[in-house]
């Protein structure tokens, strides 16, 4: 298992949850790793965690590197059945909710907060993405971001600055060094405990920072914005994620009411209906 995980890792994928898994099957031969082996290994290397953590990190990875193997003729491919789980709805941040952590923040002196906040809502980026950002990846003149990541692969997209995060990241005091992190923060651990003080001072639900990737899927859902889109403009790889991630966002047991065409339900069409918006009366 050892060589099978350095030829994966030499392969150029995603070194992502592997050292635990290096770390439990070491030199195991191949052969004797089986499907119900690599399921059992979930919860001795995460027993507090949940079954869809035993999936992602455990058996879809543990899968992958030896299947990549079987490529080789090194063993045959293996198949492992992955434990049931109901994904937990995502908490979407709101703009009331934006808006209420960015005016606290503010308040506390915390500048570069609130616009990390507004700039995850408007950009969709993960806060890790986020704090890695340097003054020469961001252009406020021309209101564009350049966002990096090496995950699954190495990427990189352009992201929109609304105009209310452009001035909030202009606010913030910098000598605006090239190579300084915009937002004041090394890593992701050292937003989180600053970031809960301010949600309890400013009496909000305690999101996380992620909730503000899921506001922006969210909310273009319900704008009505095609999930091409979002993805493309949010930096998912796949669509699908998008619909089957946030696809609740949509839910409207009522939207059928669109076939009848009464007065109380007349809509410009059903993707309108299912956002709530209502058809603008002429005169």
């Amino acid at each position: 298992m050892a060589q099978a995980i350095l030829a994966y890792l030499d392969a150029g994928k995603s070194d992502r949850f592997i050292g635990a898994i290096a770390s439990h099957w070491k030199d195991t031969p191949l052969r004797d790793i089986t499907g119900v082996a690599v399921r059992q290994s979930g919860p001795k290397l995460y027993p507090e965690a949940s079954r869809g953590t035993w999936n992602r990190q455990v058996i879809t990875p543990t899968k992958a590197i030896i299947n990549y193997a079987a490529e080789f003729g090194w063993c045959s491919p293996i198949k492992v059945k992955r434990y049931d789980h109901v994904a937990e709805t995502k908490t979407p941040a709101s703009l009331e909710w934006v808006n209420a952590f960015s005016t606290q923040a503010t308040e506390d002196g915390l500048s570069h907060l609130a616009a990390l906040c507004l700039f995850m809502f408007g950009t969709a980026a993960r806060v890790g993405e986020a704090t890695q950002m340097t003054w020469n990846e961001i252009n406020l003149s021309t209101g564009k971001a350049t966002l990096y990541g090496d995950k699954p692969k190495p990427w990189e997209r352009t992201a929109h600055l609304q105009s209310r995060v452009v001035a909030a990241i202009g606010n913030i005091p910098s000598n605006r060094n090239p190579d300084g992190q915009v937002f004041k923060y090394a890593e992701t651990g050292s937003v989180e405990k600053v970031w809960r003080n301010v949600c309890v001072r400013a009496g909000i639900e305690p999101l996380t920072p992620h909730c503000c990737r899921h506001g922006f899927a969210t909310h273009m859902l319900r704008k009505g914005v095609d999930v091409v889109t979002i993805a493309k403009r949010g930096g998912w790889k796949d669509p699908a994620i998008v619909l089957r991630t946030y696809a609740h966002a949509l839910d409207d047991v009522t939207i059928t009411d669109a076939l009848f065409d009464t007065p109380a339900t007349q809509s410009d069409n059903l993707a309108d209906l299912s956002i709530g918006k209502e058809r603008k009366k002429t005169t």
